[in-house]
């Protein structure tokens, strides 16, 4: 291990053969790091934190401390950190709650800019982008290839469905579907997330289908229910191209409890 002489490490950490550490860095006694791993110099590693392969993490970050939740009493509650993650200066990532799931995740090749802080229970998918300063409160759960603006707020136990794009300093305190743009304070749906889609390479029948999705949910004058049930009945439509993308929205709706943003 590349490990600089001024880093502090705990004999009881596991820590790859390969992963590297920088000046000053300080990792505890119940933290595991997989191979290729990079903490730079400043960094703080504690807490019952599990660290994945190839990761990046930017000097002076907290990763693993315990959370902000005034019901915590020390239970050794988890942060899990998937694969090739980028975590840049000054982020704060907090294990989770008892009152919770216990574990607050991170999964695979997220972008972490600077100042974003992800509280107790948060759950984060595949491929997200957090822009600086993005703060995400305990509980939520941000689903694939997300982007949150710099500056956003996001409220205690919001959805963040899969292909969303949050603009810069939103406010979000009520779910957000599925390949949504949403912004703003109070928050509002502006389109489809057309750009993130076709970087992704969605097809124009696929972006097409779910652009119909959109206008059932925001521009027709539906009721939920009636939208959910004319989202329903695009099934085959297009040769049934976008059938998953039908079902990844119904299902994202059917488990909002809090409201959607309208």
């Amino acid at each position: 291990m590349a490990i600089h002489p001024t880093a502090i490490v705990d004999p009881a950490a596991e820590l790859d053969s390969s992963v590297e550490v920088g000046a000053y860095s300080l990792i505890g006694p119940h933290v595991k790091i997989g191979a290729g791993t990079k903490v730079g110099p400043h960094v703080v590693i504690e807490g019952h934190t599990t660290i994945g392969r190839d990761n990046t993490f930017f000097q002076f970050g907290s990763i693993g401390a315990a959370n902000q939740d005034k019901k915590y009493a020390g239970e050794p509650t988890t942060l899990v950190i998937g694969d090739r993650n980028t975590i840049r200066e000054f982020c704060t990532l907090n294990v989770g709650t008892v009152q919770d799931r216990g574990e607050t995740t991170l999964g695979h090749d997220n972008w972490i800019m600077a100042y974003c802080h992800l509280a107790h229970d948060v759950v984060i998918g595949n491929e997200c982008v957090l822009a600086n300063g993005a703060t995400l409160a305990g509980h939520v759960q941000v689903g694939d290839h997300v982007t949150i603006g710099g500056l956003t707020g996001i409220l205690q136990r919001m959805r963040i469905g899969d292909h969303a794009m949050i603009g810069f300093q939103a406010h979000v305190a009520q779910d957000v579907p599925p390949f949504m743009t949403v912004d703003g304070n109070p928050l509002s749906a502006r389109a489809v997330n057309i750009v993130g889609l076709k970087r992704r390479d969605f097809s124009a029948e696929r972006i097409g289908v779910i652009r119909q999705m959109y206008k059932l949910i925001y521009r027709s004058g539906h009721t939920l229910d009636e939208a959910k049930a004319a989202i329903d009945a695009l099934r085959g439509s297009e040769g049934g191209v976008a059938d998953g993308d039908i079902d990844t929205m119904l299902t994202f709706l059917a488990a909002s409890t809090r409201g959607i943003v309208r």
